[in-house]
């Protein structure tokens, strides 16, 4: 198979080439190359041919809910939004807190079209209670340990589980949330949640948690990962806890970049997830962030509900929102183009809150940047990159895995959530003009997707 005509970008750098790929692997990246006889031929022309996007933070939902979600159809949403691999989160019923849980996911990955790693749960039933038996599961190659959804309350059990996870070389990833302070919230407390008569769940409650496992994370030298965080002053302790030295990464998710709490002035349950969407400041801060290198990735938290659930009151709808397919324009918007992040066809994005002005010069990422951030950063925080053992996020050279995705910067297109193949629909862009969009992905040397559509 050749791929034809585009900019080769990795942690390397730009040139244009073609890039020969046989037998599962990369055999040539040079421009003009000659073309075998009864070769794939795979457009790229105004593309970018990148390492494949890996999602730190994916949930599938599989087993327990699959009425929302399976790992085939969450795996078909990420082939078609460039990912060659993503961490399914543990939240599943049950969750992923043992060695059989963890093998039936793995199992079910096995044919999907993108890779299908799996992250282990820190406690048993993720209850924060007692540790789960995390060297049985990291036995079976899990790297990335998380009660996602629910942070882990008791400092103490936290600490005994980072010395152990120290001891396995495995990575623990905190949701960062007070309980307490959380307790009863739907949205960010602020402005809007008081106009609207809305509980709010105050950036504190994402702080002090963030505070207290840099602190653990100084005390046992374990490596710490943050979730989706969202606020200004949780950014600031990342960069700090950086300039110590310390083991500590955190993401960000497209839609904390995008999004402001301003989106809920309609009570729409489509915009309430957790943590909540913040301020404009916040916005700003997490920009400024990912491009100060104090954000290491930025994950989805594709987190898919059924209709019948996002469709109910806004403190009944469960928190979360689809991701997959919409995570490189939200991200090249906010980060790495001029504009907005989505346009509506009918004027720009939310109410003008202000979070989806993408023109300020100091939060402007290059698109090679912005892949960093998506692709082989996060394979690293997940394990997966080459220099790992792993087959993902690393530079496109001969010897290289074949996982790749072609992305067409330019296209502009419009969010259908039925077109999408999530088994959800509960999008925040439907309706809103995108630009950037995957032409094909790559996946051990077998297109999964090409020409935006998925081939299985």
């Amino acid at each position: 198979m050749v791929i034809r005509g585009g900019t080769v970008v990795d942690a390397r750098g730009e040139r244009v080439a073609d890039v020969v790929i046989s037998g599962g692997v990369v055999v040539d990246v040079a421009p003009g190359v000659d073309i075998p006889r009864r070769a794939t031929v795979l457009d790229a022309a105004g593309c970018l041919v990148a390492p494949g996007l890996v999602d730190l933070h994916t949930h599938l939902r599989q087993p327990g809910a699959e009425e929302a979600e399976t790992v085939e159809t969450g795996a078909r949403s990420a082939a078609l939004g460039g990912y060659t691999a993503i961490v399914a989160m543990p939240n599943t019923d049950p969750p992923v807190d043992s060695a059989a849980v963890a093998l039936e996911v793995l199992a079910l990955g096995d044919k999907a079209p993108c890779r299908v790693a799996v992250a282990g749960a820190i406690t048993m039933g993720r209850a924060g209670e007692r540790m789960a038996p995390m060297g049985e599961l990291a036995a079976l190659g899990v790297k990335i340990f998380t009660d996602d959804g629910t942070g882990v309350q008791d400092g103490g059990l936290m600490r005994r589980a980072l010395e152990y996870a120290r001891g396995l070389g495995v990575t623990l990833a905190q949701h960062c949330e007070d309980a307490a302070l959380a307790c009863g919230g739907h949205m960010h407390e602020g402005e809007w949640s008081s106009r609207l008569g809305v509980p709010g769940i105050p950036s504190e409650a994402e702080e002090l948690m963030v505070a207290r496992d840099i602190a653990l994370a100084r005390m046992t030298g374990a490596s710490l990962h943050l979730l989706h965080l969202s606020t200004a002053r949780s950014a600031a302790m990342v960069a700090a806890a950086k300039a110590e030295g310390l083991a500590v990464s955190a993401e960000v998710t497209p839609h904390h970049l995008a999004l402001t709490h301003a989106e809920l002035a309609g009570y729409d349950p489509v915009f309430k997830v957790n943590p909540p969407l913040r301020t404009e400041a916040d916005v700003a801060a997490l920009r400024a962030a990912c491009v100060d290198g104090t954000i290491d990735a930025v994950a989805t938290d594709h987190a898919p509900h059924p209709p019948e659930r996002k469709e109910d009151t806004l403190d009944l709808a469960p928190p979360g929102m689809l991701g997959l397919q919409t995570a490189l324009p939200v991200v090249l918007a906010a980060l790495g183009l001029d504009g907005d992040g989505g346009e509506r066809r009918n004027g720009s994005i939310g109410n003008g809150s202000g979070g989806g002005d993408g023109g300020d010069s100091r939060s402007r990422l290059s698109p090679r940047a912005v892949l960093g951030l998506l692709s082989w950063q996060p394979a690293r925080i997940a394990g997966l990159s080459r220099d790992q053992g792993g087959d993902q996020g690393g530079p496109v050279e001969p010897g290289a895995p074949a996982n790749l995705c072609v992305v067409d910067p330019g296209c502009r297109w419009e969010v259908d959530p039925a077109r999408l193949a999530s088994r959800s629909r509960n999008t925040p862009w439907a309706g809103r003009m995108l630009t950037g969009r995957v032409r094909h992905t790559i996946l051990r040397g077998e297109p999964v997707v090409v020409d935006a559509e998925a081939l299985r």
